[in-house]
């Protein structure tokens, strides 16, 4: 039987379906949308992918004096409130769930974990485009006693790189994966984590060549536990 693979809606959305299906044209992809999808829909899917985005409304956080000290009006949130309803029935049904960008950040914060407003304010600059139009690259580390190290098998390597925001503290039963050089959260993942697959990344895998682990193994690893296999750590 084909597998269910639900997507959240983004403006790049189709850029996440085709990564998904150079696995297996025969996945069943579902646009899951804000004001337009169901939490039924969402139960029925064998995995869950947040998309990256607009920035997380930080009340969500209890810092909304973070919009005028930063200057921050990126928000959906609409969106916010319907893919934390996505992760209370992730969370409950034991989807599998792979996290990118926005889509880290967002559960951080759903599992009371708090976000960097702004990178560059915090003088983390390279983590996006002086234009904010295109990716950048640079190297990361993972922990070597993670399951996400489990499935890349490489200690280090190079990703691409689009935000501005990135987690602060991290969310209750969740801890850090993966570190960028200068110190920003790169990944994160479930602290028990062995009856099912939530791991997030920073990065874009589904704009990169799969050839890199860090997108190839990754969406590898993801269909895997979508089909119930066992993800080695």
């Amino acid at each position: 039987m084909s597998l269910t693979i639900g997507i959240t809606f983004c403006d790049e959305w189709s850029n996440y379906e085709r990564w998904i299906k150079g696995f297996d044209s025969t996945i069943n992809i579902v646009k899951l949308k804000a004001g337009e999808s169901t939490m039924q829909q969402v139960s029925q899917c064998d995995g869950i992918i947040l998309s990256g985005g607009a920035d997380v409304h930080p009340s969500y956080y209890n810092r909304p004096d973070y919009i005028a000290q930063y200057n921050l009006s990126d928000f959906d949130k609409e969106r916010d409130e319907f893919e934390f309803s996505v992760l209370k029935v992730v969370t409950e049904n034991h989807i599998s769930l792979l996290g990118i960008c926005r889509g880290l950040q967002i559960a951080n914060v759903f599992f009371k974990g708090t976000l960097i407003p702004d990178l560059p304010s915090s003088g983390k600059f390279g983590h996006a485009s002086p234009d904010n139009k295109k990716d950048t690259i640079h190297r990361i580390g993972l922990f070597t006693d993670t399951r996400i190290f489990s499935i890349i098998k490489e200690e280090k390597g190079i990703i691409n790189s689009h935000h501005h925001q990135a987690a602060d503290s991290v969310g209750e039963g969740l801890r850090v994966t993966a570190y960028s050089e200068d110190g920003v959260v790169e990944g994160i993942e479930k602290i028990d984590n062995k009856d099912g697959f939530l791991t997030l990344v920073q990065w874009h895998p589904e704009r990169m060549d799969v050839s890199n682990p860090f997108s190839g193994r990754l969406r590898e690893a993801f269909i895997k536990a979508c089909n119930k296999q066992t993800v080695t750590i």
